[in-house]
């Protein structure tokens, strides 16, 4: 027999211990599991915020510089003066809007850049490949015959009739450059006198096909800001009042003024309801009257514009972490609650103060 001290367990006691050792490690895999997957999508959520943030700062850096315009003369001040320097839609050479197009997904900002590379046209500006000739005053240095225009700068040519083109400098000879229109086809022919200045612009538009955040020039330049970009829409909020400028020369008309100089675009006063600003619907874009011509006519109401509020929607580049619903724009193939990352918006309103006409009262 045996003894006690040395017999081993029962096959009862075994299986008390198996199933006792087989719940604890579950247990212990169960509270492991959760922290597993957290650290999974912790560096996806902050990727996705990431993203948003630099898309935010990089909008709302060139909402705040859209609609800088002259330093010096008369006419100082913002674009706004003789153009919008804000448009809901695509300009330029590629992927341009047809006018009377407005998208909420899509903006063009049109700037001024700062300095003395700002003139007067001495010769007529026409034509897809026109030379410019400018005359040689303040702020211009007086040994420079072009008044700092460079080759591969871009430059701004616009009137108080509210036409305006983009162009690219291709060359420079003594006391002549070479431009490039942005736009294809035709554009406004300029007398001497129009307004020229260095200038950019940046267009941004949400691109369904690849989900991304994409700006350009205008010219030759196209590049993504952000990838996995599921929504995009600006929204507008501008002065109540109708415009007042540009306003031409005694003896010619423009959109809003006849010939004689009164005001003649019938545009009304908006409601604000108890607010400084009135939303401007797309609708209220592209109705008329019509500024402009070619490529770069546009709807008088584009003037008014104040404000832009931008709401960007982003979503995680890993489907593991989406799934089918209200949260998800793209669904994906997440079966459990704790792996979801519902997509991310940011919204962002800004208020330039160079929309500001000169003299006007700040909203």
């Amino acid at each position: 027999m045996i003894p006690a001290r040395d017999s081993g367990f029962t096959l009862l006691e075994t299986l008390v211990a198996t199933v006792l050792t087989m719940v604890v490690t579950g247990a212990v895999l169960s509270l492991a599991n959760p922290g597993t997957t957290i650290a999974h999508a912790q560096p996806e959520a902050s990727d996705m915020h990431q993203r948003a943030r630099v898309a935010a700062d990089t909008l709302r850096r060139d909402f705040l510089d859209a609609g800088a315009g002259l330093d010096t003369g008369s006419r100082a001040g913002s674009l706004v003066q003789f153009m919008p320097p804000v448009m809901p839609r695509r300009l330029g050479r590629s992927g341009a809007d047809l006018p009377g197009v407005v998208r909420a997904d899509a903006i063009t900002l049109t700037r001024a850049v700062g300095g003395f590379a700002q003139a007067r046209s001495a010769t007529v500006i026409a034509g897809a490949s026109p030379s410019l000739v400018v005359t040689n005053g303040p702020p211009c240095p007086p040994a420079d015959a072009l008044c700092g225009f460079t080759e591969g700068a871009d430059v701004l040519v616009f009137d108080d009739r509210g036409h305006f083109d983009m162009f690219r400098i291709a060359g420079v000879l003594p006391g002549t450059a070479d431009l490039r229109r942005h736009a294809a086809g035709a554009g406004h022919d300029y007398e001497p006198g129009a307004y020229v200045a260095a200038a950019e612009t940046r267009i941004y538009y949400f691109d369904a096909a690849s989900r991304q955040l994409r700006v350009s020039d205008g010219y030759l330049s196209d590049a993504p800001v952000i990838d996995n970009v599921v929504g995009l829409t600006f929204t507008y909020f501008g002065d109540p009042e109708p415009p007042i400028a540009p306003q031409p020369a005694a003896g010619t008309a423009n959109c809003l003024y006849d010939a004689a100089g009164r005001p003649s675009s019938g545009l009304p006063r908006l409601s604000t309801a108890g607010a400084s600003l009135a939303p401007l619907p797309l609708a209220m874009l592209n109705d008329g009257p019509w500024c402009g011509e070619y490529s770069h006519q546009f709807d008088a109401d584009l003037l008014r514009i104040r404000q832009v509020r931008m709401s960007l929607r982003v979503q995680s580049g890993n489907p593991q972490f989406r799934a089918a619903g209200a949260l998800f724009a793209v669904p994906g193939t997440a079966r459990r609650s704790d792996q979801l990352l519902p997509d991310y918006v940011v919204t962002l309103d800004v208020t330039p103060r160079n929309l500001v006409p000169r003299g006007a009262p700040w909203p």
